[in-house]
């Protein structure tokens, strides 16, 4: 990435910041309309994210709110693409067993009402 570049594309920064494995996962998410740069809503890869906007899509059980800090030169390590961005979002780890927990009290419930 030269000094002068100011944008790149939404999906190459989603992957480089490593949020996704894959940058055509992030594509798929963003086709579905699922991501939110600055309050709007994108449907293409090649959105052009800058410094300083703020991303709202869903991870998960969360919904991920990420500010911009740096464009990605590269995809490195998880320490260096923790630097990109600035987590905006309140996100309260919750236990693999309380989800699962959750799910099959649910399952049981629909398929009580289902008989």
């Amino acid at each position: 990435m030269n000094q002068e570049q100011n944008s790149q594309r939404l999906d190459k920064w989603l992957w480089s910041a490593r949020f996704f494995k894959s940058r055509a996962l992030a594509t798929k998410l963003l086709s579905a309309g699922r991501v939110r740069l600055s309050g709007k809503v994108v449907t293409k890869s090649n959105q052009l994210v800058k410094k300083n906007d703020v991303l709202t899509f869903p991870q998960g059980a969360f919904i991920r709110v990420i500010k911009v800090l740096f464009l990605a030169e590269r995809r490195g390590p998880a320490p260096e693409a923790q630097l990109l961005f600035e987590d905006l979002s309140s996100i309260e780890p919750v236990s693999y067993t309380h989800l699962r927990a959750h799910e099959t009290s649910l399952h049981l419930v629909c398929r009580l009402l289902l008989e």
